[in-house]
Parts: C-alpha cells; structure tokens; sequence
C-alpha cells in the first residue's frame, strides 16, 4: 500500500505546517481583546496580563514543542491528492502513535506504531478509494487480502517510513520552535470546556485563530485555518497522556514477507 505511505507523508507535511504556518502571520500585535458571540470565561486572573498575542503564541509554541506526548484531532489538506485527509492520532516523542485516518471521508484506516513495528486495519471503502487508478482484478484482490484485517510492516521499511516519521512528536513538529509571531489577541472563550484564548493572525489572504489553555501550561487546543489550500480545525488534547500504542491482537498479516 505505498499510496497509504506516501499520504501519511503528506499528512505529516500539512500537521507541520498547520502548526508553523498560522504563526508567521503579518498583523502588528495588539493587546486589546475583541470581542465577538463567542462564549466568555470568567477569569479572575489575567494569565498573559501585559503580554502581546505574538508573545503568547511563542509561549504557546514552547509548551505544545515541549510536551512529551499529544492528540492531534481534525482536518489537514492532502496536496497529493487535492483532498482532505482526516485524522484522529495521539502520538509522543519516543515515536509511538494510534489512531485513525480518513481520506477524503473514504473510508477509514487504523494505525498503531510500536517499537519497530507499523499496525495498520483498512476497511474496504478506503482501500477502493486508495486503489483509483488500478485494475478490478488488483483492487479486489487488496480488497480480499487486507479489508478488515491487521497487517504489519517493519518501521524502517521502504512503505513504511513515513508513516513512522509522522508518528514521531519531534518530527511532526520539528519546524514550530523560534517562531517570531505577530498574533493579535482577542477574546476568551472555552475549547472542549478548558478555559483559552483566541489570537489571530493572517499571512497575505490566509487567516489563522488560534486557542491557547489559560489554566495550567499554556498549551495549543485548537488552530481553525481559513486558507485557499489548507481549510479545516485541529485540535490538540490530552498532552503528556500515555498513548495507547499496543500490539493488536488476532491475526496480523506480515506484508514485508508477503512483498509489499
């Protein structure tokens, strides 16, 4: 399934920059919040009292980078194809992920990485719609050999090591530190009942908000992304949480030796 790889790689490329891209935003910072329908928390403290958005997003930043495990759940775009890709991954620095991934809302695939090993399940709505291109006779055979049913590849293996990258927390968000942001701030609202902050920031016609925890480290919950190639939410939860990466169970095909 060297489609299946070469789409984790993208989906790797677009979560870093996601992350990267919405804080290199033009607006000169403003320390004013704004307001908006949005739903207010009451605060007693101001946390980031007398600190500009860009200040925050870097405090942001440094936190999200520096977490030892997360959840990244949402939509990115998928150059390869055009599409979206959706996802719903937790994944940590020691290169550990499971989770799931969509293609367009094609389908499903479940992925789990554990020590050398890559895990993937793939229904047959996703294998049809990763299989365009290629003859009736090979999609029905990947079909009948992997719908429904685990299969493993070696981590460091040609159609694999991409999705191993991408599972990597430090590869994924390699490219967010010494970010110089000139995010606006604006009003405090709430991202799955933890208490944030909005900022927003543009960069040419793109547009950016970002939600940053108020309570505790300041952590990255959400980025809404208003772009021409990249549209969609990421949400980001359950940081330093063990990730649930174990062996699955049953029967799990070995592609390496059936040859890819």
């Amino acid at each position: 399934m060297r489609r299946t790889a070469l789409a984790a790689l993208c989906l790797a490329t677009a979560a870093t920059a996601g992350l990267t891209g919405c804080l290199s935003g033009q607006d000169k910072a403003d320390d004013k919040p704004g307001t908006s329908n949005a739903s207010q928390s009451a605060e007693p403290k101001d946390p980031f009292a007398g600190l500009t958005g860009g200040e925050i997003a870097d405090r942001a930043v440094k936190a999200t980078t520096g977490a030892s495990s997360l959840r990244m759940k949402g939509d990115v775009a998928d150059d390869e194809s055009g599409g979206t890709i959706q996802i719903d991954m937790a994944l940590n620095k020691q290169g550990e992920c499971a989770g799931t991934m969509s293609m367009g809302g094609q389908g499903k695939a479940d992925l789990i990485k554990t020590g050398d090993t890559v895990y993937m399940k793939y229904d047959e709505a996703f294998l049809r719609a990763q299989s365009e291109g290629e003859s009736k006779s090979d999609t029905d055979a990947a079909v009948a050999l992997l719908a429904g049913k685990w299969a493993k590849m070696a981590a460091k293996g040609q159609d694999a090591k991409d999705i191993a990258s991408f599972c990597d927390l430090d590869s994924v968000l390699g490219g967010a530190e010494d970010v110089n942001s000139d995010a606006t701030r604006r009003q405090t609202t709430t991202v799955d009942g933890t208490p944030a902050i909005m900022l927003h920031e543009k960069d040419g016609k793109d547009r950016y908000t970002l939600y940053v925890a108020t309570e505790g480290k300041p952590y990255l919950l959400r980025i809404d992304s208003r772009t021409a190639n990249d549209p969609g939410t990421l949400t980001f939860s359950d940081y330093d949480k063990p990730v649930p990466a174990q062996k699955p169970t049953g029967e799990i095909l070995d592609l390496d030796a059936l040859g890819g």
